[in-house]
């Protein structure tokens, strides 16, 4: 499981750091995630989906706050609103955010149709929470519900013993469209939908289930932000390096539909390679398109045409005779 402290640093020294961009992506995703799911909410609620000091009769006390963050202190908090992320909070002179994926009741239902009834549900409750995220030059406080569960000091004592390229075993607590989370112990991290295969993932439902224990390799982390950035995919060896060799013009393939679109169709080979099957390379009929001729799940033998590995790109021509 955990590698010996002494070596990973050197062992794992060439691994680029994931920058901030990609946080950014992630939480981009989950905007946009929470978006798609939730109804809108009133125009009051909604002028506080980002919940600054300066809604506040009094600015924050942020060393306090820091205290709390170093400390694994668990607070209680009442929730005063919501929006399309997660609960609005107050207490102890605080105000901040939960976001969907951290609150416990919520788990795996995210996705339900009456997501804006449980959150209209949290309305004047208490939740005891712990800070996730304080960063005074954003006016910013995350909290999580999720991290409250953990013994106080295990965040700490994790973060000192995590880094970059570790193998480690945790467990699924949430399950989401941008990517799945993984309690390591006390530290909750995620998988980002882009780290779960190197093949194409139609949902990360489709790869593991919650309260599922699975081994993933730490990519990144910020102590400060609370922050563990995992993989997936990255024990498992990377089919395009062999893609070349395996898959050469002309071979024929077995291969599943993945995704089928206007211009194409997109299948993925048993290994997780994945190609694009252009309109031009289907026998289509005059008016037909690719939706008329193709669906997610067909098998199909295939003709490869070309691969380009470092790209991770591979072109299929449909055989006559596939079924």
């Amino acid at each position: 499981m955990n590698e010996p402290k002494n070596n990973k640093r050197k062992q794992y020294s060439e691994m680029p750091a994931l920058d901030e961009g990609w946080w950014e992506s992630v939480l981009a995703d989950e905007q946009k995630y929470a978006s798609a799911h939730a109804k809108p909410v009133s125009r009051a609620a909604a002028l506080q989906e980002a919940p600054t000091p300066k809604a506040q009769p009094e600015p924050p006390d942020w060393e306090a706050i820091k205290q709390f963050y170093k400390n694994d202190h668990v607070l209680e908090m009442k929730v005063v609103g919501h929006n399309r992320g997660g609960l609005l909070v107050e207490g102890s002179g605080l105000n901040g955010f939960v976001p969907l994926s951290h609150l416990v009741e919520l788990t795996g239902k995210e996705k339900s149709g009456d997501l804006l009834q449980s959150l209209e549900g949290y309305i004047g409750k208490t939740l005891k929470v712990k800070v996730i995220e304080c960063m005074p030059e954003d006016e910013r406080i995350i909290f999580s519900e999720r991290a409250a569960l953990a013994e106080p000091g295990k965040r700490v004592e994790l973060f000192h013993t995590l880094a970059p390229g570790m193998r480690v075993v945790g467990k699924v607590t949430n399950i989401t469209d941008f990517g799945v989370f993984v309690d390591l112990g006390g530290v909750e991290g995620l998988i980002h939908i882009s780290e779960l295969s190197w093949g194409r993932v139609i949902h990360p439902a489709h790869l593991v289930k919650l309260g599922e224990e699975i081994e993933v390799q730490v990519l990144d982390l910020s102590a400060e932000r609370c922050r563990v950035a995992l993989s997936r995919k990255r024990l498992l060896p990377n089919p395009w390096e062999r893609a070349a060799e395996e898959f050469p013009q002309g071979k024929i393939v077995s291969a599943t539909v993945t995704n089928v679109l206007s211009y194409g169709a997109f299948a993925s080979l048993d290994v997780g390679v994945e190609g694009l099957i252009h309109a031009t390379q289907m026998p289509l009929a005059e008016g037909q398109s690719p939706r008329d001729l193709l669906s997610v799940g067909q098998r199909l033998q295939l003709r490869v045409l070309h691969v380009d590995p470092a790209h991770q790109r591979l072109g299929f021509s449909m055989i006559l005779d596939s079924q």
